[in-house]
């Protein structure tokens, strides 16, 4: 499927691209497809390409001499590109423990949803959720299919200090925290998993287009994991999509 785009110069050396404004599936993987063709055939000119829900943003090394120029070899690539330049995404599991010593917020979120915590584990747990960008913070994840009943509004307050692993829900979405930060979302669990580290290659290991699934643990063995992590023993369970 191809969508009729949007382009237009954001600065003397970067070009947005956009998509239909809408959060679908489909559109973030025509978004992907074009970004890994722009990668491929323009790499020697393209300094980074940022991708959200449904744009894209291409740096540029240099300043754009002829912007028409550029945007009419962009839609060239984009009418060429197709499902043969496959994608290398994954379905990643990630355990989190909903047990109160890490889920502030959970009891309180549960009262005013009218949920008991194993109802609402077994909402939270049952999507497949698809990453649709990465940002906010380094290794934040934007992720697509949490539960309508699971909906709710950020906190009109946000905390100072919300913990790094900590999974959380704010609005429409479910996320975890990457690293310790300010923050309005509702904390109902934490992962062991580190999302985030700068001395890794990449430094976030899940990327836009994967997909990830919560898996209920319980405190002892966020314990285990946690240990695991820490002396590079544990493997984090994936598959190929």
């Amino acid at each position: 499927m191809t969508y009729e785009l949007k382009y237009k110069q954001y600065s003397e050396r970067a070009i947005l691209v956009a998509w239909p404004s809408r959060i679908d599936k489909n559109i973030l993987e025509d978004v992907l497809l074009f970004k890994n063709s722009i990668k491929i055939k323009k790499d020697k000119v393209i300094v980074q390409i940022t991708s959200t829900y449904n744009s894209l943003l291409i740096f540029y090394t240099s300043t754009i001499k002829d912007v028409y120029s550029e945007i009419s070899a962009l839609r060239s690539i984009y009418e060429t590109c197709g499902v043969a330049e496959n994608l290398q995404n994954h379905l990643w599991e990630i355990p989190v423990c909903y047990e109160d010593e890490l889920s502030p917020d959970l009891l309180s979120f549960c009262n005013q949803k009218k949920l008991s915590v194993d109802e609402f584990v077994a909402l939270h747990t049952a999507p497949t959720y698809q990453v649709y960008f990465i940002g906010f913070l380094p290794g934040f994840l934007y992720l697509g299919g949490l539960d309508p009943k699971l909906h709710f509004p950020r906190k009109q307050t946000p905390n100072l200090k919300v913990e790094k692993g900590s999974v959380a829900i704010g609005g429409q979405q479910t996320g975890i925290y990457p690293s310790n930060s300010p923050g309005g979302w509702h904390v109902v669990g934490k992962t062991p998993v580190e999302l985030f580290d700068k001395d890794r290659r990449p430094p976030c290991f899940i990327q836009p287009g994967d997909q990830i699934k919560y898996v209920a643990i319980s405190l002892e063995q966020y314990g285990d994991i946690f240990t695991k992590i820490k002396k590079g023993t544990y493997d984090l369970k994936s598959v190929k999509l």
